[in-house]
């Protein structure tokens, strides 16, 4: 079975800085891709940021200029630079996870962690 695993998650003051680390336990010979999702109370679940095994990135536009997601040289984990944090990013944030299975694509969720900015 494959499972994510998540850290780097905390409280931080406004204006600082937390790394986000998602690290797949399993077998996962075929990432389409992975990224990170957050949910703030009261809102949905929105997308934060991706990498694709290729490389190419995507980001939400509220991130675009404080966010840098990356990956680790087996492309078997994602992480997660956020800087210039804000209030507003706090939410939970979820590493996600596409695989290409046999038939199909599978997804996997981490069980989120917790990321407070204080101002």
């Amino acid at each position: 079975q494959v499972q994510l695993v998540e850290s780097g998650g905390g409280l931080v003051q406004a204006g600082g800085s937390l790394r986000l680390s998602c690290v797949v336990l399993g077998n996962t010979l075929s990432i389409d891709s992975m990224g990170w999702y957050r949910q703030a109370p009261g809102k949905q679940r929105e997308l934060v940021a991706t990498i694709t095994s290729g490389g190419s990135t995507k980001y939400a536009v509220s991130v675009k200029d404080r966010f840098t997601i990356s990956r680790d040289n087996a492309k078997s984990a994602v992480f997660l630079q956020m800087n210039s944090l804000e209030p507003e990013d706090t939410a939970v944030y979820y590493c996600d996870l596409i695989l290409w299975g046999p038939t199909s694509k599978l997804e996997y969720w981490g069980p989120g962690t917790q990321v407070t900015v204080s101002s």
